[in-house]
């Protein structure tokens, strides 16, 4: 079982040569505390918002993850997400017409589904938590979201079901 480690070694390694999205600095001189990056997001299963372009939903998921990360990584603790592949609830189905090419159908046949590596160190460098996550909620459906107009709504929900239970009552660099 030597290659999971390995595999996921190589692929955080690659983070420098695949980085997409420019640093987004913290407070003056202060190293962030939550790094993301997309690792050949040409590549992922569905980006594309309703015009076709994959920038904005990427910056989107970014600042979201980001924003909502340090509110659960300590000052001084870094941690690096580096997402392998998203695909967004709902799909387009082109078989309904010309008039529904740019609606995205959203049903539970189509579930959002991220796939993430990531790394959580602490102030000294000292790797606490190193780990892959295949993030997908099947009942996206029948969970109520405040912001129903926000096209990433259930994508952002995901993000923070994976964050809560990832950090659920843990410290980070305590032993539990």
């Amino acid at each position: 079982m030597k290659a999971a480690p390995i595999l996921l070694t190589v692929a955080l390694a690659l983070v420098g040569a695949g980085r997409s999205g420019a640093y987004v600095p913290g407070p003056a001189g202060l190293a962030p505390r939550t790094t993301v990056y997309f690792l050949e997001p040409e590549t992922f299963t569905d980006l594309k918002d309703r015009d076709g372009r994959t920038e904005d939903v990427l910056a989107a998921l970014k600042k979201y993850l980001i924003e909502q990360a340090n509110r659960y990584v300590p000052s001084g603790f870094k941690f690096t997400v580096t997402v392998t592949d998203i695909d967004r609830a709902g799909a387009f189905e082109p078989w309904h017409g010309p008039e529904f090419d740019d609606i995205r159908i959203v049903k539970d046949l189509y579930p959002p589904h991220i796939k993430l590596i990531f790394r959580l160190t602490d102030a000294e460098g000292t790797v606490l938590v190193e780990a892959k996550r295949d993030l997908k909620d099947l009942n996206f459906l029948t969970k109520f979201t405040l912001d129903r107009e926000d096209s990433l709504r259930y994508e952002k929900t995901l993000i923070d079901d994976w964050l809560r239970a990832e950090f659920r009552g843990k410290t980070p660099g305590k032993q539990q």
